[in-house]
């Protein structure tokens, strides 16, 4: 008599090529990727918003400007027109087109002609004749006024995905009033006086006050009321041959 047993058939083995129901083919065999906790960490990586590299923080890590905003944004550098130049440039790179308004468009033209390979991503405009941009998602813009110390009103603002960054190369009797309006402003090296002066607007405290006045060339304070931070500024290889080195003035 055959004797009962409890133990289920093994089931049919399956040839390696054979596909599984709503699988398909068994793939390779690889370890699992497994982290513990402890090991998160590591995956950190030093990124900000989107925006533009405009150079390192004191942490040596990256500090980007955003630029491309869905909302109008208004940034006010006092400082060097190579500074304004290398941001134009990066912003190119990201993307963006750039509108150049400027009394001294020799100063822009090497750099619009670098840029304007096959599209006019970077174009110059005398005070005043700065036309409707057409900004949006897909294409932002960033408008450069390099005016003068006393800039006029210009025809084209701030508005969604368009910026405005208002260059003064040495703060002046408007400098507070546009300083209270931007949402960022940015300080090179200026006089003991003058640091006073925009360390009142700004709410600095005094170490940075004292600090503005011995900046070294490429290094820019980027502010607002509430908080700051010394970002330094070096050109790429293409950078410096277009633009030279880093230069407080032009």
């Amino acid at each position: 008599m055959a004797r009962l047993t409890n133990r289920v058939p093994a089931a049919p083995r399956r040839s390696a090529a054979a596909p599984r129901a709503g699988f398909g083919l068994i793939g390779p065999r690889r370890e699992r990727h497994e982290l513990t906790a402890d090991q998160f960490e590591d995956l950190a990586l030093p990124v900000g918003d989107d925006g533009v590299v405009v150079g390192t923080d004191a942490q040596g890590a990256p500090a980007v400007l955003g630029l491309v905003r869905p909302v109008p944004f208004d940034v006010v550098l006092v400082g060097g027109a190579w500074t304004a130049q290398v941001i134009a440039l990066r912003t190119v790179g990201t993307g963006g087109r750039v509108a150049v308004e400027s009394g001294r468009q020799q100063l822009w033209t090497a750099l619009a002609q670098a840029a304007n390979t096959g599209q006019q991503s970077i174009t110059l405009h005398d005070v005043g004749r700065v036309p409707p941009q057409g900004p949006s998602v897909h294409s932002p813009v960033l408008v450069v006024r390099d005016c003068g110390v006393r800039p006029p009103l210009g025809r084209v603002r701030s508005a969604p995905w368009q910026s405005v960054l208002t260059l003064l190369p040495y703060p002046g009797p408007t400098t507070a009033r546009l300083m209270e309006r931007a949402d960022l402003v940015g300080v090179q090296r200026v006089a003991p006086e003058e640091a006073v002066q925009i360390g009142r607007t700004m709410n600095l405290p005094q170490e940075d006050v004292e600090a503005l006045s011995s900046l070294p060339d490429g290094v820019t304070l980027w502010c607002t009321r509430t908080s700051r931070t010394y970002v330094t500024t070096g050109p790429t290889d293409p950078e410096a041959g277009l633009l030279g080195a880093a230069r407080r003035m032009d």
